[in-house]
């Protein structure tokens, strides 16, 4: 008979091999699945750990650049940031890493879908919702939810135990007082000494931006062009670097970004499930495109029509924080937003200087901007005398307002 078949959203982690092996020991036949999606890791390592562990098969998936164009780029174009600071770099990333793993699940005729998220946080939900989505009936093991696993697993001493009992390779690096997620959006640190939401991290936690203190002592001018809200292109005018295309224009703004201490959040944040948590992030490539495609809208947007899409971004966001990018309301809200996009066409120019972006200029072929009509020297084509009656009807409820008042003392 057969063994039932597994696909296992697999880091090449403590957590994750054990999860393997313990997979394998309870007779599954387990499939390990990588996403590449831009974290500093040695591939080749993680899969000869996989098989090491009882994987009868790995995969490993290239998706930074689809990671990029078809979840970055349309949370930069909604300006999505979660409780006014999260960028969402890992709720980003759970979707695509999850749809990628049901592509497998399809493909090999497995009937069982696996994580290693634990059952406190955002990811359990995340990973669950798009197996869920994709494959109506799927069966889910999530170990850290599991009686069995629970008794036998109290924490990573049991792990490391166990991997040295069964021959698991495990990390000789020291350990750091706190937990990483890292992507080619973001890293984000919690637990450990974070959990002390008092406690200033540590400098040297920090891995894709320097200092602002130690950031160079001149700014970094650069412009960006964006179509129809997305980047399509970035310029350092001081060293006249130009890059093109998805992932050459996003790892340049990482780079400059980190070099000058841009993107770094520190915050306490609501989980979905209920708990408040404490979460440190660094995103520079991200919070600079936020900032000029922002600046870009306000030179190409219809009051009404940003006004509109404003109130719905905290909406927007919270749904990806939630984990249903693909729910039928997020497709409304992505449609919606896109349209948004039709006109943010144009260039912005930023400086960068020690944590800050500092905004140095913007055009568009399509800005409303009418240099005449705002002019404090010239008409321009606007009457202001036509402003008397303007304001005399908006002040007709007003005055009513006040009138009852007087009526009612």
């Amino acid at each position: 008979m057969s063994k039932e078949k597994v696909v296992l959203a697999y880091s090449g982690g403590l957590d994750t091999s054990v999860i393997l092996h313990w997979l394998v020991q309870k007779g599954y036949d387990v499939i390990a699945f990588v996403a590449d999606l831009g974290q500093k890791a040695d591939f080749k390592a993680i899969k000869e750990k996989a098989l090491k562990c009882g994987a009868s098969k790995v995969y490993i998936e290239d998706l930074k650049e689809e990671f990029i164009k078809d979840y970055i780029f349309p949370a930069i174009r909604a300006n999505a940031v979660y409780e006014g600071r999260y960028l969402l770099g890992t709720s980003l990333a759970r979707p695509l890493t999850a749809k990628a793993q049901v592509e497998v699940a399809k493909k090999e005729g497995a009937t069982v879908l696996a994580h290693g998220a634990t059952g406190k946080g955002n990811d359990q939900v995340r990973f669950e919702l798009v197996y869920y989505s994709f494959l109506p009936g799927v069966k889910v093991i999530a170990p850290w939810k599991e009686k069995d696993f629970l008794e036998k697993f109290q924490g990573r001493s049991d792990e490391i135990e166990y991997a040295k009992k069964h021959d698991i390779p495990v990390d000789k690096t020291k350990e750091d007082p706190w937990s990483t997620d890292d992507n080619i959006m973001h890293i984000s640190y919690e637990a450990g000494e974070l959990e002390d939401p008092d406690r200033r991290p540590q400098e040297r936690m920090f891995q894709m931006t320097v200092s602002p203190k130690e950031a160079p002592d001149e700014e970094t001018l650069i412009e960006i062009d964006f179509e129809k809200g997305n980047p399509v292109r970035v310029k350092n005018i001081n060293d006249g670097t130009v890059k093109e295309g998805v992932l050459p224009l996003y790892c340049y703004l990482n780079e400059l970004g980190g070099r000058n201490g841009i993107g770094r959040v520190d915050m306490v944040e609501n989980r979905f499930v209920g708990i408040k948590s404490r979460g440190v992030y660094e995103t520079p490539a991200g919070t600079i495109l936020l900032t000029a495609h922002r600046d870009l809208e306000g030179l190409t947007m219809d009051r009404e029509v940003m006004h509109l899409r404003d109130g719905l971004i905290p909406r927007f966001a919270e749904l990806v924080y939630y984990g249903l990018w693909f729910s039928p309301e997020m497709e409304v809200l992505r449609t919606l937003f896109d349209k948004t996009q039709e006109y943010v066409t144009g260039r912005v120019r930023l400086a960068l200087y020690k944590g800050n972006i500092i905004m140095a200029g913007r055009t568009s072929p399509f800005s409303l901007y009418d240099q005449a009509q705002s002019s404090m020297e010239v008409q321009g084509g606007y009457e202001p005398e036509n402003a008397v009656g303007f304001i005399k009807i908006n002040a007709i409820r007003l005055i009513n307002n006040t009138l009852r008042k007087r009526r009612s003392v």
